[in-house]
């Protein structure tokens, strides 16, 4: 759908909303990845395959069916493909040192994310359905809650 992946403005959803692929094994971990190097529990999450993943995809311009991009909502902008890891590792303590990513050109990131993103399913695997947290983190996951745009 979307070609031009720069971020967006996204001022009236809250800060720190992760947008991930609930089916895609890679991108649940990388949920999970987050949400063990998140102790104070900051980052938020909601799969494209829930009604208000589905909203946001459209919003952003990312195919619901194919995502080929997951997406993270910071200081008002939406950021997509490896910026918006890297914008979500920027955060997570210990791992401000991946800011020397940003000295690749984002073409050559883009050209990296995309490769991965393209195979994800093939290498890393796909599940028959999304991600079900635990106990413990599932008030961190929103399938359609009004609390994930700000108040």
């Amino acid at each position: 759908m979307r070609r031009d992946w720069h971020s967006v403005c996204a001022d009236d959803l809250a800060d720190r909303l992760v947008l991930f692929d609930g089916v895609c094994v890679l991108c649940s971990r990388w949920v999970e990845f987050v949400i063990a190097r998140d102790p104070s529990g900051r980052f938020r999450f909601v799969a494209i395959q829930t009604p208000l993943g589905r909203r946001l995809a459209q919003r952003f311009g990312i195919d619901a069916e194919n995502p080929e991009t997951n997406a993270v909502v910071s200081g008002g902008r939406a950021y997509f493909k490896l910026e918006s890891t890297l914008v979500v590792l920027a955060e997570l303590p210990g791992w401000r040192w991946t800011r020397a990513a940003y000295l690749l050109p984002r073409p050559a990131r883009d050209f990296l994310y995309d490769r991965i993103a393209r195979n994800r399913y093939r290498v890393f695997g796909r599940r028959a359905t999304c991600l079900v947290p635990t106990p413990d983190v599932v008030r961190r996951f929103i399938a359609d809650d009004p609390a994930a745009r700000q108040s």
